[in-house]
């Protein structure tokens, strides 16, 4: 799992609580933080102070124009630096030989396993749609539709547990959170797509790819942020 979040106050980057860019788009944003406070809330045992940090975060970078005044002050004394999102980087791993170890062999039982399942709903998710737009009243074609929406679900199952199996090494830290973040991402199109299934609402429907693409473009920068451990 992903360490403590800065705890909140004046001083503290909201960029950097929520793990985004100041480059973030507001949907990106907003990703972030349902992520992580579903991730951090005492339910699931997060708490208090962290759900706060998150909270003040979003209060901030969620309104537009309180976001645009603390980027006009932040400019004036320097760019902020959050440490992923979109145009942010993974500092290159550094350590003793163990924590690389400890480092190798989570990548290879948790983060491996975890791509190939997410690739395959990823991957097929455009082709899929395609299919259903040709005719999204055929039941033929609904139903084979939700055949991936089922076996999707039961992959993301399978994900959920890998990264719960195992904590991230120190030196994955970084990376474990943008990984849960991605499939966050996969989860909440899916159920958003679902959704649409039941009642033809495009809203579930435009939510449901937006998500996909998101979390599409998450794993893209997991691959080229894995670079840097090797």
């Amino acid at each position: 799992m992903a360490g403590r979040l800065p705890h909140p106050s004046v001083k503290a980057d909201p960029y950097r609580v929520l793990g985004v860019s100041p480059q973030a788009s507001g949907a990106e944003i907003k990703a972030a933080y349902r992520a992580l406070v579903k991730q951090h809330h005492p339910d699931a045992g997060g708490d208090a102070t962290t759900i706060l940090a998150l909270n003040a975060a979003w209060e901030l970078l969620g309104d537009p124009e309180r976001r645009a005044s603390f980027d006009r002050r932040t400019n004036a004394v320097g760019p902020s630096t959050a440490s992923s999102g979109r145009g942010g980087k993974f500092p290159r791993a550094k350590g003793s030989t163990a924590d690389h170890a400890a480092l190798e062999l989570w990548m290879a039982s948790v983060y491996a396993p975890i791509d190939r399942n997410l690739a395959q709903v990823i991957n097929p998710f455009a082709a899929q749609l395609k299919q259903l737009s040709a005719d999204p009243y055929d039941d033929q074609l609904m139903e084979l539709f939700c055949t991936y929406l089922e076996q999707s679900q039961q992959k993301m199952l399978k994900v959920e547990a890998l990264y719960r199996s195992a904590m991230a090494p120190l030196l994955a830290k970084e990376f474990s959170l943008q990984l849960y973040h991605c499939f966050a991402q996969v989860k909440d199109a899916l159920m958003d797509l679902e959704r649409y299934t039941m009642g033809y609402v495009d809203s579930y429907l435009r939510d449901g790819r937006e998500l996909m693409r998101e979390a599409k473009r998450l794993r893209t920068a997991l691959h080229q942020a894995k670079r840097a451990f090797s």
